[in-house]
């Protein structure tokens, strides 16, 4: 009973994310309910809970830091003619309705696989494929979901990104074993993403206005008016697709790919993209003076001061008192009694970690939080050789980061569907009150065809057919309570 009133607090901003409660709102109540089962069933004192909830969120600082960046990617790419140049090359080769979302799917891909930031990617492609949508007549939703899975593709198995490195070195697995583990998993989830997603676009595809300027032509005056006190660089986009930019415009988005396959940081690949934005814009005369530019990153800067970060700081202090509590021990030992199988295991562990994603609604914590767990329940628990052990390792590392990423797009208080969001409301005003937490989730493809696949292949046993992701199976590896009975 102390154990599931310990889980108590998920259930409680679950329901409260489910009734329509915005998360600024679910996240400090349920916060606040996860002090006093703390307090009165885990008998910690006030400030332990404090101070765990502190610790857990020192975890988010790099974080605030990507997403201020990434806003002001966003404002940038929007107002300098970066996006418009993108969107004018997508249309001059002939890119209609039904291709624009698997057209943004595989481009996201690309760009998180080379940044390794799934953030940073949507922010940077939000501008370009929303406002490219609504000039063909695609379907939002399913565009949103589609750049969504995109970006949060290459996050996980990037070699650069932050989660595929931490993921990886809590289980002791080389990265590069763990992505050739995945890799081929990976390509199959995402070439049948990609086909779904170009289905339901053919299905869907509303009727485009066949010139990017009979499009804008057609957006009402009083659209216009809230686009201008809202978000002005939208304006400024539309105008240049409108107009025409130079196609140069186009390298500052190239200097972000380039210098991510480099293997640079993060927040060097964002603000290379702050600056070189700045430069062309200059140069190829979209960017009238520096004031004018440093407006637009203020704009950007400003807008990731408000929601985004008070949301995500609420969801890590409520993270670091379930971590307190220990709230998932109790599941572990079940685990380990339903467990007849070290694919029963293993599959739990998947579990484990999905669940870990929902209570913690940060991918990063769930997976510090989460990974020692499932790392001492299958070294303890089963027994075999160096090499399949390794083996079990990799899934371990595949899981934490697969069930963080990838499992978030499922989960609708989790903070990737909150920053998401707010990007995409930011730089696309008119789907304000369209986009919905459970909509964008829906429409992302990427997501349930790798969640579900994974779960089923190896509970199945059917992970033997994909190369290099088959897990050794009895009696390679074993569990140790056979051996004892």
């Amino acid at each position: 009973m102390r154990g599931i009133m310990k889980l108590t607090p998920v259930a409680l901003i679950a329901g409260l994310m489910l009734s329509g409660m915005d998360i600024l709102l679910a996240a400090p109540i349920s916060f606040a309910y996860a002090v006093l089962i703390g307090i009165g069933i885990g008998k910690f004192k006030f400030q332990d809970i404090l101070d765990a909830a502190l610790t857990n969120l020192r975890h988010f600082l790099i974080v605030f830091l990507i997403l201020q960046l990434a806003y002001g990617v966003a404002e940038c790419f929007m107002a300098t003619g970066v996006a418009a140049a993108v969107i004018n090359m997508a249309l001059s080769m002939g890119l209609t309705a039904s291709g624009v979302a698997a057209a943004g799917f595989l481009v996201t891909c690309i760009l998180s696989i080379a940044t390794g930031t799934s953030w940073g990617t949507f922010a940077a492609c939000a501008p370009i494929f929303l406002w490219l949508n609504h000039i063909v007549g695609g379907d939002i939703l399913l565009t949103i979901g589609a750049i969504a899975g995109g970006s949060c593709f290459g996050d996980n198995i990037g070699l650069i990104s932050d989660t595929t490195v931490v993921s990886s070195g809590i289980q002791g697995v080389e990265i590069t074993k763990r992505v050739r583990h995945q890799g081929v998993w990976s390509l199959l989830c995402m070439v049948a993403s990609a086909i779904l997603f170009y289905i339901m676009g053919a299905s869907t595809a509303g009727h485009g206005m066949g010139t990017a300027a009979e499009a804008i032509a057609q957006i009402p005056q009083e659209v216009w008016t809230k686009l201008g006190e809202e978000r002005e660089s939208a304006v400024a986009l539309l105008r240049q697709v409108q107009a025409g930019v130079p196609y140069l415009m186009i390298i500052p988005l190239l200097v972000v790919l380039g210098l991510a396959v480099g293997g640079a940081n993060t927040l060097i690949c964002l603000a290379s993209g702050i600056v070189s934005s700045l430069v062309m814009g200059l140069f190829c005369g979209t960017v009238s003076n520096i004031n004018t530019f440093l407006d637009y990153c203020f704009t950007g800067f400003s807008d990731a001061g408000g929601w985004s970060i008070a949301m995500m700081l609420w969801v890590g202090a409520f993270g670091g008192v379930m971590n307190k509590m220990e709230a998932f021990d109790p599941i572990a030992a079940l685990i380990l009694r339903i467990s007849t199988k070290v694919r029963h295991l293993m599959t739990c562990n998947a579990l484990l970690c999905l669940l870990g994603n929902a209570a913690l609604a940060d991918e990063m914590a769930q997976i510090v939080t989460i990974s020692p767990i499932i790392k001492e329940l299958t070294e303890r628990n089963v027994e075999g050789s160096p090499e399949a052990m390794y083996t079990l390792a990799l899934r371990n590392a595949t899981y934490a980061d697969a069930m963080g990423v990838l499992g978030s797009q499922l989960i609708p208080w989790h903070v990737y569907i909150g920053f998401f969001m707010g990007i995409s409301t930011s730089v696309y005003p008119l789907a304000e009150g369209v986009i919905t937490p459970l909509g964008m989730i829906a429409h992302n493809y990427l997501a349930w065809i790798a969640v579900i696949s994974m779960l089923f292949l190896t509970f199945t046993g059917l992970d033997r057919f994909i190369p290099f992701f088959k897990l050794p199976s009895e009696p390679q590896v074993f569990l140790k309570k056979d051996s004892n009975s």
